[in-house]
């Protein structure tokens, strides 16, 4: 196995095009793990960690650029406002150590169904910027995903940033795991408020072949806000809305049978936390709106 070490990103990309089977390792949380336990045998590995700018983030008026390096340490103390959904699911990785270590490229990359970031970055509507030699281009998180552990990067491409909305309403993260630390999510549930558009976006982990959006229960939920006017009157939503939004979500999903969780649990345990999450960033909402109305 050779070991490439880029000093800058134009280095890195000239390593890439030239080596296109080389394996990206920064933080090393998956990489290493799969290389340990001999899953992995790559022929060549690409040093990310001398590039500083994977590191940098930037808040913008309406988005905030995230470096693919950003460890989880720093969304969680540094972006919480900005990215509340992606600030809880970085709570949940493994232990402090490995969030002093990993970021959301490296679970970009893996594109593990299980990986915490996914259903924040889903809930969100980001974009994942990658580039190579021939240009850049920015792909939509929707269309990231393609498969188990497959994702939409050409050969030659690597990724440099993710751009995710700033949260313009409550958002929430919730996972079932084994035990409370240094734990593969059993699955996963991640729901944002858009209030400007009216719209709830979902993201479901661990559930399904590939990180998803539980698309049918968002076209519910927003044809049921909407009707009753409950984004303007800031009404609590009634137990037969929730319980048909945890449904479809509980629907949305084609887990299987493993040691970590059964299909059937699966399914049921993200019909509870849809249901749970929902309560959640909707009693946040009227909250922000009933003290915005009194101002």
């Amino acid at each position: 196995m050779d070991f490439l070490r880029p000093g800058s990103w134009e280095e890195a990309l000239a390593a890439k095009a030239e080596h296109p089977t080389a394996v990206p390792i920064a933080g090393g949380t998956d990489v290493m793990v799969e290389i340990n336990f001999d899953h992995r045998r790559p022929e060549y590995l690409l040093d990310l960690n001398r590039i500083g700018e994977l590191s940098d983030w930037e808040v913008g008026e309406e988005t905030v650029r995230l470096g693919a390096s950003v460890p989880y340490t720093q969304i969680m103390e540094q972006l919480r406002a900005e990215l509340p959904g992606l600030a809880l699911a970085s709570h949940t990785v493994a232990s402090p150590q490995i969030r002093n270590r990993g970021g959301v490229g490296g679970n970009l990359g893996t594109a593990s169904p299980a990986g915490d970031a996914h259903p924040a970055l889903l809930a969100a509507g980001a974009e994942v910027e990658v580039e190579s030699v021939r240009g850049s281009r920015r792909i939509p998180i929707d269309d990231f995903y393609t498969g188990v552990k497959r994702n939409a990067l050409a050969a030659d491409e690597l990724i440099r940033a993710v751009h995710i909305k700033k949260a313009e309403g409550p958002q929430q993260f919730s996972k079932v795991g084994t035990r409370n630390a240094m734990v593969i999510a059993v699955c996963a549930f991640g729901l944002a408020l858009h209030p400007s558009s009216r719209t709830v976006r979902t993201g479901i982990g661990s559930a399904a072949p590939t990180p998803v959006r539980a698309k049918a229960a968002e076209e519910f939920l927003n044809a049921a806000l909407e009707e009753g006017r409950f984004w303007d009157n800031g009404k609590i939503i009634t137990p037969s809305v929730a319980k048909q939004f945890a449904d479809l979500c509980a629907a949305a999903c084609n887990p299987i049978d493993d040691v970590r969780g059964t299909a059937s649990y699966r399914r049921h345990a993200v019909g509870i936390m849809a249901r749970r999450t929902l309560t959640w960033t909707w009693e946040s909402y009227r909250g922000t709106a009933a003290t915005e109305g009194a101002a």
